[in-house]
């Protein structure tokens, strides 16, 4: 869920041709779980645990090209030429429009206003899962401790870092 998150963030700040490819990386993190924490790769012939490899590389290879792509210049005159025309067409505002392209929200300025219903809905959603969990049990699985501990602080420390990056930058508008 904090990963679907930070894909609407993502998508809404760096667009969604280099947001959301990006985001499918989680994929990556699935695989180290289930390969370190839960023994998965145990049962693999070489060959197998090759070719997820090899997948895998091609994976962050195409995550770090697109992280660092960047449009070119003409690309980047044909939005300043169709910024405005749009902005006037749909009666936004252009320099609101140009801040949130440069990565800024000129939103996070103001308060904003939460509604009585909100905590209604998530009230409502914390009670469906709290509902939802009563009377089930532990499954009996493999577990390496170890690697657990790990991957957990390799996920809340960026978690952490980014949550707080954004938040600066951004109030969460």
């Amino acid at each position: 869920m904090i990963g679907d998150l930070f894909q609407q963030y993502a998508a809404k700040y760096i667009g969604i041709g280099r947001g959301i490819p990006l985001s499918n990386t989680n994929q990556l993190w699935g695989l180290a779980w289930g390969a370190l924490v839960f023994g998965e790769f145990l049962g693999l012939t070489t060959g197998g645990r090759l070719l997820i490899l090899a997948g895998s590389s091609i994976m962050i290879a195409g995550a770090v090209s697109i992280s660092l792509a960047e449009p070119a210049p003409s690309e980047m005159e044909h939005w300043h030429a169709a910024m405005p025309r749009e902005c006037d067409r749909y009666g936004m505002d252009t320099a609101n429009v140009t801040a949130v392209v440069a990565g800024n929200d000129p939103l996070a300025d103001h308060k904003l206003q939460r509604r009585w219903w909100e905590v209604v809905i998530m009230l409502a959603a914390t009670g469906i899962f709290v509902w939802l969990a009563v009377g089930t049990r532990a499954q009996h699985i493999y577990v390496s401790l170890p690697w657990m501990m790990v991957l957990l602080v390799g996920t809340i420390i960026p978690l952490g870092l980014c949550g707080t990056l954004l938040w600066r930058r951004t109030r969460f508008s």
